[in-house]
């Protein structure tokens, strides 16, 4: 038997502690390597990433991090969880989406994992009158009811409301949302709406079904016309706080008011950006609550929702990947609700087999991967926290902006919040186009040969406000493209690899470069020559070494046997008879789109 010491066993004992300069010493030797001289913070600064909203992540973070505290779950601010036993008690409710009447459907997702409906009604959505058929054989005492149903929301409140009476449930049992968000409606479509329903709603549920809220402030309007996570943050406070002063305005109370709204939230597959967003989100909303009198109401209710804009209709497989990593963000972060997006929602309505992965998906993280045992496992982190610290100053700053600009009803109207939302999203296609921001299947190792998944088309959603952005949709324009050739003609376009020297000089900028004209639609051709390809174009493939030796030679050879323009995969340089050059960092879309053009793929 070993008996230990009588101060224990430190593993660490014979090891002398190690500085922060230290390391950077060690970061320096490996920049070096790579050529750039750079010491001390630089050092670090060198391996940082420029994220969003003026962030940024360091490559390293300890104790000299500092972050404010974040409390206990269940007290102010409420960083770890409005609730003090999180969602150890049986995981997250897990909110399936419905916009469209299909038999059996509800059901089928209430006998296999779903806890809670989300039902888009009226326009876009179900109609009003189909209320009672969806929910036929629905024990509504025990499922929570969600509506979204924008301009109808009286009529589909009511209509839900009546349900609860004839079918005799306790008003007291009753759960869910009648989902009022004038706001966001006027975002969706640009055309506001009366906020006295709202109001009416809140009065009555405050007074008669304690387990109903009447409001949402629904953020995905501003995180699919291209927000940041920031700007997200800081107009779901701004319109919180717009419901707050209408509601107390209406003869509620404050702590009537606040726990009439529940805040719906965008959960990418940036792990952890969106653990931060839900913990600085209950941050922010407990100091709103702090500002108006009453910090015990100040326990935001969270809906965490897979992100529109993520998904993509070209191989939407990986969509389930994307999905399942933005779940597990949202179960880590805190959210009360989590709604998994099936993976063909890009396409149209979803089929049975994507419904059940997408409820199937919190089920494995929660009953398999356990994720829910622990309460705000990321907490005391120090990057998590360091970051939820930022994003939450950011937030708060965006907030107080909109604020100063007279609120987020004024802001919208005067298009400030539109003007906002595209100048973020303009940086961010330029990192889309660059490749900078990678997306599987799409612009990183596309699938030229894919069956195309085909779906029932989804009911137009409300527009006429903000607009619907996709990070797909300008490679998924170029293919469209390369479609409509392949349709009229037979085949894609074409370009012609040519490869210089032995494997090894010329694979990785082959595979780069087929990867690159992929992504547009083009289909690389590497068999043969160049006059048997039946392309127009080429790319010259290989080393810095022979390419110095032989790229003019070739690029003349490439002319004289009909090719009308000649890349280069490598940066750019001086060779005669190139045309241009792709690269890691290029604009692939204006190159894509550029070839696409001299081909006339039209």
């Amino acid at each position: 038997m070993t008996v230990l010491p009588d101060d224990g066993l430190s593993l660490a004992a014979e090891f002398p502690d190690a500085t922060h300069e230290q390391w950077h010493h060690l970061v320096e030797g490996v920049l070096r390597k790579s050529g750039k001289e750079v010491s001390g913070e630089a050092a670090e600064d060198a391996l940082s990433t420029t994220l969003e909203d003026g962030l940024r992540t360091r490559p390293l973070y300890t104790t000299r991090d500092a972050a404010p505290d974040p409390g206990l779950p269940g007290f102010a601010p409420f960083v770890r969880g409005g609730r003090p036993e999180g969602n150890t008690r049986g995981g997250w409710d897990v909110r399936q989406r419905h916009a469209a009447a299909e038999d059996g459907a509800v059901l089928t997702d209430l006998e296999n994992g779903v806890t809670s409906l989300w039902l888009v009604l009226g326009e876009g959505g179900i109609p009003v009158a189909s209320l009672g058929k969806v929910l036929d054989g629905v024990y509504l005492d025990l499922a929570p009811v969600v509506l979204d149903a924008g301009r109808d929301v009286a009529a589909a409140a009511e209509a839900l409301l009546r349900l609860y009476e004839e079918r005799g449930v306790d008003p007291k049992a009753a759960h869910g949302n009648l989902g009022a968000d004038p706001l966001g409606y006027e975002a969706r479509t640009g055309a506001p709406l009366d906020f006295a329903p709202a109001a009416a709603l809140a009065a009555r549920c405050a007074e008669c079904h304690p387990g109903l809220r009447a409001l949402t402030v629904d953020a995905l309007p501003y995180h699919e016309a291209g927000g940041s996570a920031a700007q997200e943050l800081g107009l779901s406070l701004a319109t919180g706080v717009a419901y707050l002063r209408e509601l107390t305005e209406a003869g509620l109370t404050v702590e009537q008011a606040a726990g009439q709204l529940e805040f719906r939230y965008a959960a990418t597959a940036d792990q952890f950006l969106t653990i931060a967003k839900l913990r600085a989100a209950r941050r922010l909303w407990a100091r709103v609550a702090e500002v108006c009198g009453a910090p015990g109401a100040g326990a935001q209710t969270q809906h965490a929702v897979t992100s529109p804009v993520m998904m993509t209709r070209r191989d939407p497989w990986v969509n389930m990947l994307r999905t399942t990593v933005a779940t597990l963000a949202a179960g880590v972060g805190g959210a009360d609700a989590v709604t998994v997006l099936p993976f063909d929602h890009g396409l149209g309505l979803p089929d049975a087999f994507a419904r059940r992965i997408a409820r199937n998906t919190s089920t494995i993280l929660v009953e398999e991967s356990h994720l829910a045992r622990v309460i705000d496992p990321a907490g005391g982190s120090w990057y998590v926290e360091r970051l939820t610290a930022e994003l939450a100053e950011a937030g708060w700053a965006y907030f107080r902006a909109i604020e100063g600009d007279g609120g987020p009803a004024a802001a919208l109207r005067s298009g400030r919040i539109r003007t906002d939302l595209a100048t973020t999203w303009a940086q961010r296609s330029k990192r889309l186009a660059k490749r900078r921001e990678p997306v599987t299947g799409v612009s990183e190792f596309p699938l030229l040969a894919e069956k195309p998944v085909e779906r029932e088309p989804a009911p137009e959603p409300p527009s006429g406000g903000l607009p619907r952005v996709r990070r797909d949709e300008a490679f998924e324009a170029l293919r469209a493209r390369s479609d409509a050739h392949l349709a009229a003609t037979g085949a894609r376009p074409r370009i012609f690899l040519a490869t210089i020297g032995p494997a090894a000089a010329y694979t990785a900028r082959a595979a780069f470069a087929a990867n690159l004209f992929q992504a547009g639609g083009i289909e690389p051709v590497t068999e043969g020559g160049f006059q048997d390809s039946g392309a127009g174009e080429a790319v010259l493939c290989s080393s810095d070494a022979l390419y110095a030796e032989q790229a003019a030679q070739t690029a003349e050879f490439l002319k004289a046997s009909g090719a009308r323009h000649v890349f280069l995969a490598g940066r750019p340089a001086e060779y005669a008879g190139v045309d241009s050059y792709v690269f890691a960092g290029c604009d692939a879309v204006a190159v894509l789109s550029a070839t696409l053009d001299r081909m006339g793929v039209s």
